[in-house]
C-alpha cells in the first residue's frame, strides 16, 4: 500500500506556510497532474511539453511486467542469474535503490574505471546477462561497457546476442542497432520522460525486475499516492515537500539527506541526481548532500541548510516535536520515488527554473571528447608528495609544497555560503573507504561537503557544479589503475577515457572560475592511506591550521 508522510519544523515549516497558499491558488497540483507545460514559464514550455510522461505512466509501466518476468524465468532456466546493469545517471541510480531496498543482487556498472569494469566483466561471466540502458545509445560509458562485455561473451564461447538486453527510447540509434544486431530483447521506454524522472519506466523496472525485485508493488504504491497529488489543498504532501525544497526565505539551498531508519539504502544518491540536475541552473538551485545522522551538517544546522531525515514509516515524529529546522519523510519506495519527482517539479516553479533541462551537462562531455580526440600529454604535476601528484592553478598552489598545504589552500577559497565537492575517479567498490573523508572535511570546513563517484556524478551533480551558484570548491581525486583495459573497436582505452573525463570536467570548472585541486594517486593503496591521514591531521589541528572558517551558524 502506497504511503508518504512529511513532518516539517523550523524554517522548513515556515516555507510551507508561506509558499503553499500561492501554490494552491495557482492550482499547481491539478495543473501538474494534467500535464500543463506552462507551469514553469514560456522559456520552459517547449521542453516541459515533452517531459511530463512520468505523471501517468502506471498502466504503460505495468504492461512491461509480463515480458520482464518472462525473460527472467527464461534466463534462470538457462543458468543465468547474475544481472549487470550498464547505465549512467538516472538509468542506474533508480535500479540500484530499488534492488537494494528489495534485498536482491544487481551489479551496477556506472563507471569507466578500468579496475571496476574488469571486475564486473570477469566475475561470473558464464551466468551473466547485461542490461544496457541509454535513452539514445550515444552515452560513451554504456557503449564502451557493451563493447567489452560483447567481446568477453564471444571470447568465452557464449552467444553474446543471447546475453544482451537493451533499454532505450523508441526510434533511437541504439533501438535500431540493437534490433539489427539481434540482441536478446529490446525494451522501449517512454520518450516523454527524462532520465532522472525514469525510475518507474522501463529504465527502472527492467533491470530491477530481472534481478528479482517486486516491480508490480512498486508501481502500485506510486499509483496509489499519485491519486492524492492532484488536489489543490493544504494536505497535498507533494506541494508541501516542494515548498520545503524551494520555498525557504532566504533560500536554504543545501538539502542534506540522512537515513534515520527508512530501509531505503541508496535513496539519497537517487534523490541527489534528481534534485541537482533538475534545479542547478541559471545561477541558482538546490545542492543535495548525502550524509549520516551524526554528520556535522545535521548536528549543527547552518542557516543555508535543510536537513531531510529519511525515516521508517511507523516512527516519523508528529508535528511540534522539534523546533529546529528539518523535514522528516517516510513512505514506501514507490511512493517516495513519485512524490520526490513531483516535489522537485514544484520546487522548480518556486525557483523560477525549468526542472526538465540540463544545459551544462554537455560541456564536460564535449571537453572529454576533445581530449580523447587530441590525446594530449598529461599536464605535468605542480609537485609530488609521497604517492600523490598535485595539480591545480598556479595561484591556488603558489605557496604549497605538500598535499596538506594544497588542501588548505583550496579550503581558503570556500566562502560563507559555499560547499566542497569531493570527486573520486576511482573504483567505488575497491576504494569505498575514501568516502570516509567526507565527515572530517565537513568538520574541518564547517560547510556542507558532497562526495561523488566519477564519472557517474557528471550525469547528476555535475549540472549543479556548472549551472548552480558559483560557491563551490572542488577536490578531484584520480588514481592509477592496476592495469589499463582496451575498448573493442575504439581508439582509446578505459584508462584514457576516465582520464579524459576527469581532465575535461576540471577544465570546464576552471573555465567557470571554480577552484579545482587535482590529486592523482600514483599508487592507489598508498595514496589513499596518505590522503586520509592528511585530512584527519588537518581536522585534528583545525584551530591552528590557518583556515578561515566562515561563520554559518544560524538558528537551525
Amino acid at each position: 500500500m502506497g504511503s508518504f508522510a512529511l513532518v516539517a519544523s523550523g524554517a522548513a515549516r515556515q516555507a510551507i506556510d508561506s509558499a503553499l497558499p500561492a501554490l494552491i491558488e495557482d492550482r499547481v497540483a491539478s495543473r501538474l497532474m494534467a500535464k500543463d507545460p506552462t507551469l514553469w514559464g514560456p522559456d520552459a514550455e517547449a521542453e516541459a511539453s515533452v517531459r511530463l510522461g512520468w505523471i501517468d505512466l502506471f498502466d504503460e509501466s505495468r504492461s512491461l511486467i509480463p515480458a520482464i518476468l518472462g525473460l527472467r524465468k527464461d534466463l534462470a532456466a538457462e543458468g543465468v542469474d547474475r544481472i549487470v546493469l550498464c547505465g549512467m545517471g538516472g538509468s542506474s541510480l533508480a535500479p540500484e535503490v530499488i534492488t537494494r531496498a528489495a534485498g536482491v543482487d544487481l551489479v551496477v556498472l556506472d563507471s569507466t574505471d578500468p579496475d571496476q569494469v574488469r571486475t564486473a566483466v570477469e566475475e561470473g561471466l558464464d551466468r551473466t546477462a547485461i542490461v544496457v540502458s541509454s535513452k539514445s545509445g550515444s552515452t560513451v560509458e554504456t557503449d564502451s561497457q557493451r563493447r567489452i562485455f560483447e567481446k568477453a561473451f564471444t571470447d568465452a564461447g557464449i552467444d553474446a546476442k543471447s546475453r544482451i538486453i537493451i533499454v532505450t527510447d523508441p526510434g533511437s540509434p541504439l533501438d535500431g542497432s540493437a534490433r539489427a544486431a539481434g540482441y536478446r530483447q529490446v525494451f522501449n521506454a517512454n520518450p516523454h520522460v527524462g532520465g532522472r524522472y525514469s525510475a518507474l519506466t522501463a529504465f527502472g523496472l527492467v533491470p530491477s525486475g530481472l534481478a528479482g525485485a517486486d516491480i508490480e508493488e512498486l508501481i502500485d504504491d506510486a499509483e496509489e499516492i499519485s491519486e492524492f497529488l492532484s488536489e489543490d489543498g493544504d494536505d497535498n504532501v507533494g506541494l508541501r515537500l516542494g515548498a520545503v525544497l524551494g520555498g525557504t526565505t532566504p533560500l536554504r539551498d543545501k538539502i542534506v539527506f540522512a537515513d534515520a531508519g527508512a530501509g531505503l539504502p541508496g535513496f539519497g544518491d537517487w534523490a541527489e541526481q534528481l534534485i541537482a540536475e533538475s534545479t542547478g541552473k541559471l545561477g541558482t538551485g538546490l545542492l543535495p548532500v548525502v550524509a549520516s545522522l551524526d554528520a556535522p551538517e545535521i548536528t549543527a544546522v547552518a542557516d543555508d541548510v535543510v536537513p531531510v531525515l529519511l525515516s521508517a514509516i511507523d516512527t516519523a515524529p508528529g508535528d511540534g516535536v522539534v523546533d529546529a529546522t528539518r523535514a522528516v519523510v517516510s513512505g514506501t519506495l514507490g511512493s517516495q520515488l513519485f512524490v520526490w519527482e513531483y516535489a522537485v517539479a514544484v520546487a522548480g516553479r518556486l525557483l523560477g527554473i525549468n526542472p526538465f533541462d540540463q544545459p551544462d551537462v554537455e560541456a564536460a562531455k564535449n571537453a572529454a571528447r576533445g581530449l580523447l580526440d587530441a590525446q594530449p600529454e598529461p599536464t605535468p604535476a605542480a609537485f609530488v608528495d609521497g604517492a600523490i601528484e598535485v595539480r591545480g592553478d598556479a595561484s591556488l598552489l603558489e605557496d604549497s609544497s605538500t598535499v596538506g598545504d594544497a588542501v588548505q589552500s583550496l579550503l581558503t577559497e570556500l566562502g560563507a555560503d559555499g560547499y566542497l565537492s569531493v570527486q573520486a575517479y576511482l573504483d567505488r567498490h575497491a576504494q569505498a573507504s575514501l568516502e570516509e573523508v567526507r565527515t572530517p572535511l565537513a568538520t574541518l570546513t564547517g560547510r556542507p561537503v558532497t562526495f561523488g563517484w566519477a564519472p557517474r556524478f557528471l550525469h547528476s551533480t555535475g549540472q549543479f557544479h556548472k549551472g548552480g551558484p558559483a560557491s563551490g570548491v572542488y577536490l578531484q581525486i584520480t588514481g592509477a589503475a592496476a592495469s589499463d583495459l582496451g575498448i573493442p573497436d575504439l581508439p582509446f582505452t578505459f584508462g584514457q577515457l576516465i582520464a579524459a573525463q576527469a581532465a575535461g570536467d576540471a577544465q570546464v570548472l576552471a573555465d567557470h572560475g571554480r577552484p579545482v585541486l587535482r590529486l592523482h594517486l600514483a599508487d592507489r593503496a598508498a595514496g589513499l592511506v596518505q590522503l586520509s591521514s592528511v585530512i584527519d591531521s588537518l581536522a585534528e589541528v583545525e584551530a591552528d591550521a590557518g583556515i578561515s572558517r566562515p561563520d554559518t551558524s544560524g538558528n537551525g
